[in-house]
């Protein structure tokens, strides 16, 4: 295959302005992380440049007749253009027939459509992705042994795809991530000790705050007040549910809107991101919610040494910036 490189040279949207600030160290709403959101170092200059790296080549391997020649298809879903293939990953990191690294790793073909993106799909495609992340999980989770299922998305060379064409993956495992089951463990504790779900007060703390990106009466779409990410997004349904297999047609509806409107105007800049949904399968107190996390940024010394996250692009202008027509 080729490879392309494509330069990419973003800070903040030319129709949103930052002005200098005082730094402000912000602590997540209930887990114990800390970041420090600094506007003026997003107009600090820069000496070098980040490439985003796209693989292209004559044939994709997702696209015509190559499609019958992947290794093997676990599912197609709709017709016609709005077709969605579900395929068995060729290289996975866990398989069902290996006890010592016990999973299912799949890919899911996001669209037929060889150079189109999840927000460039209208509202209704975008529903059928997620009716096909929700089946998924609920086939995956069957399997006794699973213990956790992830879905996740990774958009452009920074965000880790390896192909051009839209894809998903699933991975389910035996075991459950230990960040999971921290943050779960510290969010059971919170309900129990103030008797409302931690996440159920973000969404209420945060309806007329900000860092409300969209909302309707079904699900609430944020721009978190202690972000990690430049532009990270945070979607919730309004009910207290735990995986998306739950999600009504309408909620579906809902959330495919709030993605829409904030994968397209991610497009609208070149930046790369990470989406992606969790489910812990014997939880079943958990609050469902989708995360967007760009990757415009990535962790330097600072971050890794100490652990506190440097974030120069404040969720309230990330608001303003998705929220603009």
């Amino acid at each position: 295959m080729l490879r392309k490189t494509k330069k990419v040279k973003i800070s903040v949207s030319p129709n949103i302005s930052i002005s200098p600030k005082k730094s402000e160290i912000r602590k997540d709403y209930f887990m114990d992380r800390y970041v420090i959101i600094t506007p003026s170092r997003a107009a600090r200059p820069h000496d070098v440049r980040e490439e985003a790296v796209i693989h292209t080549g004559k044939e994709c391997v997702f696209c015509g007749k190559n499609i019958k020649k992947l290794q093997k298809i676990k599912k197609e879903y709709f017709a016609g253009r709005e077709k969605i293939i579900a395929i068995a990953n060729k290289f996975p990191a866990v398989t069902e027939d290996n006890p010592k690294a016990y999973g299912v790793h799949e890919v899911i073909i996001d669209t037929l459509a060889h150079n189109k993106e999840i927000g460039e799909l209208p509202i209704n495609q975008i529903q059928n992705l997620l009716d096909v992340y929700a089946d998924r999980t609920l086939e995956i989770s069957r399997n006794k042994k699973i213990e956790y299922v992830l879905v996740f998305k990774n958009s452009g060379g920074k965000a880790g795809a390896s192909l051009l064409h839209a894809h998903s993956q699933v991975f389910a495992s035996k075991i459950s991530p230990p960040d999971v089951q921290e943050e779960l463990k510290i969010a059971h504790a919170y309900q129990i000790k103030n008797g409302v779900c931690p996440y159920c007060k973000i969404i209420k703390d945060e309806e007329k705050s900000p860092r409300k990106i969209y909302a309707d009466e079904n699900i609430i779409a944020i721009a978190p007040y202690a972000s990690q990410f430049h532009y990270e997004a945070w979607i919730f349904p309004r009910r207290h549910l735990d995986n998306i297999i739950l999600l009504k047609p309408a909620e579906r509806n809902s959330l495919a809107k709030a993605l829409k409107q904030i994968l397209s105007k991610l497009n609208s800049i070149n930046l790369s991101y990470n989406l992606f949904l969790h489910d812990a399968v014997k939880d079943k107190n958990q609050h469902f919610y989708l995360k967007i996390q760009p990757r415009e940024a990535i962790f330097a010394g600072l971050e890794l040494g100490s652990g506190i996250v440097i974030n120069s692009i404040s969720p309230e202008v990330a608001t303003k910036f998705y929220r603009a027509k």
